[in-house]
């Protein structure tokens, strides 16, 4: 079962900083756009985004290496500050969801232990998409730190219950409106249940698969150097358990790109009935997805508008396998893209950043959990679980374990 362990947590010191958390932070540096980034650089000189998304700071310069050397100066001077002795943080985020109604996402930070060859501790829950990973690799030679968490889901049951929210240590909020909350968990005893709850039963991953290979990656090539290093053993992990009251499920979108000549509607005919539902207005697209869970069907933004496309023979499993098999073959001239909110997805469209648009609907947890019991996967970019844990709150030294 998948090792679970306290580590020694680098956090932000604010007064140091001279800025608070809310101008420290950031999201995940793979749902940053280009602008994002620069409004995230234009909190001031010390927003995590400069050390997850780095840019060149010099002619000659090497952008990983002026990101270590970042990361050294901020360790100097202070801004950021090696908490005393290993520990767990728990990680809470509270928010309301589409429905307007409070939710809440509560787990823990630990550092979760790489998988062996063979090993079936740590389970991918999506096919990924052919990726370079040279940049997350080459940051991560460079600085020797896991600058942001990737997500887990415990398959174990009781992790919530142990969770202890008493030390409150940092508290953020985001753009979204979403409070993220760092609670210290350092009593053995509490440390020691947690451990043995989550090595007790498989993680799979939410988020983070192409970070997690290369941490992977690069654990194997110091070893292969004969160099290893026991920090990088192991990951930053939020881990939080895979039930329904702990997880709030996005849909990914697909977004095309066809050629002028090439009619989506016409070429999908025996395939899909078409049935229009009117302008890509905010209030339409919120009654085209509805309709979509009514009728098990997607939704279709072009520029005629929304409609609902309802497959005449739908194959098993969430709507991303019904575009991989109904739709990806028909349309080997598509450009694909994705993004997780259904009117940002739509307007694309709008702006012809696009041409087409395919509105997923969401996987349930039941589902997700099903999939992972029975070790299958899903469609690449099937599931966006959010909010999103927020980058800065807490990272990780490979060095300081």
């Amino acid at each position: 079962m998948p090792g679970f362990l306290p580590f020694t947590g680098l956090r932000f010191d604010p007064a140091a900083a001279g800025a608070g958390l809310d101008a420290l932070t950031c999201p995940p540096y793979d749902v940053i756009d280009e602008e994002e980034r620069a409004a995230l650089e234009a909190l001031g000189p010390h927003n995590a985004v400069r050390l997850i998304l780095p840019r060149d700071r010099s002619v000659d310069g090497d952008r990983y290496d002026e990101t270590a050397e970042l990361l050294a100066d901020w360790r100097t001077r202070g801004i950021l500050r090696s908490d005393v002795g290993p520990r767990f943080y728990g990680y809470r985020m509270r928010f309301t969801d589409e429905h307007g109604t409070a939710r809440h996402t509560h787990g823990v930070i630990g550092a979760l232990r790489l998988p062996e060859p063979g090993d079936a501790d740590v389970l991918p829950h999506e096919r990924t998409l052919p990726k370079a990973k040279s940049d997350r690799l080459a940051l991560m030679r460079a600085t020797n730190c896991n600058l942001e968490p990737i997500w887990g889901l415990s398959l174990a049951s009781g992790l919530t219950e142990l969770l202890d929210d008493s030390v409150l240590l940092a508290e953020s909020t985001d753009a979204d409106g979403t409070v993220h909350e760092l609670h210290e968990i350092a009593d053995p005893a509490a440390i020691a249940a947690i451990t043995r709850t989550v090595e007790s039963a498989p993680v799979v991953l939410a988020d983070g698969h192409h970070r997690f290979e290369t941490a992977c990656t690069y654990r194997n090539e110091l070893r292969s150097a004969g160099t290893p290093l026991a920090g990088a053993d192991a990951i930053l992990t939020l881990v939080v358990e895979l039930v329904e009251d702990e997880l709030w499920i996005e849909p990914i979108h697909r977004l095309i790109d066809l050629p002028a000549e090439v009619d989506l509607r016409a070429r999908l005919d025996d395939r899909f009935e078409f049935i229009a539902a009117g302008p890509a207005s905010p209030e339409g697209i919120d009654a085209l997805t509805v309709a979509m869970s009514e009728r098990g069907a997607l939704g279709l933004v072009d520029t005629d508008g929304l409609a609902l496309a309802v497959p005449r023979r739908r194959p098993t499993g969430p709507d991303s396998a019904v575009v991989e098999e109904l739709i990806v073959p028909a349309l080997p001239e598509a450009g694909w893209h994705y993004w997780h909110d259904a009117h940002t997805t739509a307007s694309f469209v709008e702006k012809g950043s696009a041409t087409h648009a395919i509105l997923c609907s969401p996987v349930s947890v039941e589902q997700t959990r099903g999939v992972a019991l029975a070790g299958e996967r899903m469609p690449q970019k099937t599931t966006f679980f959010a909010p999103k844990p927020r980058t800065g709150l807490v990272l990780r030294s490979l060095t300081d374990d």
